[in-house]
C-alpha cells in the first residue's frame, strides 16, 4: 500500500526537526545535513517538487551564544534563532549548489497563514519558486513569533504548508523510532502503517526529552488528527533520523487519511492555528 501511494506523489513537503539537523553538541551536523540534501536533490532529479520545512535555527545558534541546553526564556530562544537562521541558510545554499539547485528562504508565522490575503501571497510565492526550479526552505520566523518555539518544532507549520500548496505527501523526519505500540514492554513494536488515527493511536504518542527540540510524536499525531489534516488530502509519513531510507520512502512509519482525498481549502487554514 505504501509503495502504491508514494508512486503517485508529485509534490511533497519534507520537514526536518531540530534533532535531525544537530549533533550531540547541539551544533548543526554538516554530515547529516549533506546526506539529507543529497536525498532531496535525488527527489528533484526524479521529477518531484520538494518544499523543505526546516527547524534547527535555535540549535544552530545555541553553541554560538554559549548555551549547552535549549534556553528556557523566550528572549534567549529568539536570540538563538536570530543567530542560527543565517548559519542554517548558508549551509543549505552551499550544499544545494552542488546539485545546481537554488534555494529561497521563506520565513512565516502562523499569523501569515491565518490571514486570507497573506496566506494567498505566501502560496503564490511558493508556487512561483517551484515553477522556477527553486527549493523553498521554510522556517517559522522565530525572532518575532513564539508558536513553534513553544509547541511542535515546526510540525504544525509543515502541515499548514502542505495544506496551503497543496502537497501530496508530508514527510516528517524525526529522531524517534516511530509510533511505538506497547512502549516499554517486551512486545513493543514500531507501527509501520497507521490507516486511521483515533484515541487509542493518539495515546501511544509521547513528547520529547531532547535538549534542542520540542514536540515529539505527540505533535505529529495532533497535526494529522486536526480536522484540516486528513481533510486537506496530504498524507503523513515519519522517518528515523539515521535510517538509510530515502525521504520519499518514509522508513519509520506512515499515516494515511481515511476516505478519499479532497481539495484543500485555503480559507480554512486558520482552523489549524
Amino acid at each position: 500500500m505504501r509503495d502504491v501511494l508514494l508512486n503517485k506523489v508529485r509534490r511533497l513537503v519534507v520537514k526536518l526537526g531540530t534533532g535531525v539537523l544537530t549533533d550531540s553538541q547541539k551544533r548543526l551536523d554538516p554530515v547529516q545535513v549533506t546526506q539529507l540534501v543529497s536525498q532531496i536533490a535525488a527527489l528533484r532529479a526524479r521529477g518531484n517538487e520538494v518544499v523543505l520545512v526546516t527547524s534547527g535555527a535555535v540549535g544552530a545558534g545555541m553553541g554560538v551564544l554559549g548555551f549547552d541546553r535549549r534556553p528556557g526564556s523566550l528572549h534567549e530562544l529568539q536570540a538563538c534563532a536570530a543567530v542560527g537562521q543565517s548559519r542554517l541558510m548558508a549551509l543549505y545554499e552551499s550544499l544545494f549548489r552542488h546539485y545546481d539547485l537554488g534555494v529561497a528562504q521563506v520565513l512565516l508565522t502562523h499569523d501569515d497563514l491565518a490571514d486570507h490575503a497573506r496566506h494567498l501571497n505566501a502560496r503564490n510565492t511558493l508556487l512561483t519558486l517551484l515553477q522556477r526550479g527553486i527549493v523553498p526552505v521554510i522556517n517559522e520566523n522565530d525572532a518575532v513569533s513564539v508558536t513553534e518555539l513553544k509547541f511542535g518544532d515546526n510540525d504544525r507549520l509543515s502541515a499548514l504548508v502542505a495544506s496551503l500548496l497543496p502537497a501530496d505527501l508530508l514527510v516528517i523526519l524525526t529522531t524517534a523510532d516511530g509510533l511505538v505500540q506497547h512502549f516499554g514492554r517486551p512486545e513493543a513494536r514500531v507501527l509501520p502503517l497507521v490507516e486511521r488515527i483515533d484515541d487509542s493511536v493518539a495515546a501511544m504518542a509521547s513528547g520529547t526529552t531532547s535538549v534542542t527540540a520540542v514536540g515529539g510524536m505527540t505533535t505529529k499525531i495532533r497535526t494529522h488528527r486536526h480536522p484540516l489534516g486528513p481533510a486537506s488530502g496530504h498524507r503523513l509519513g515519519t522517518q528515523v533520523r539515521r535510517a538509510p531510507a530515502h525521504p520519499g520512502r518514509c522508513g519509520g512509519g506512515h499515516a494515511v487519511p481515511a476516505g478519499p482525498r479532497t481539495p484543500p481549502r485555503p480559507q480554512a487554514l486558520d482552523r489549524l492555528l
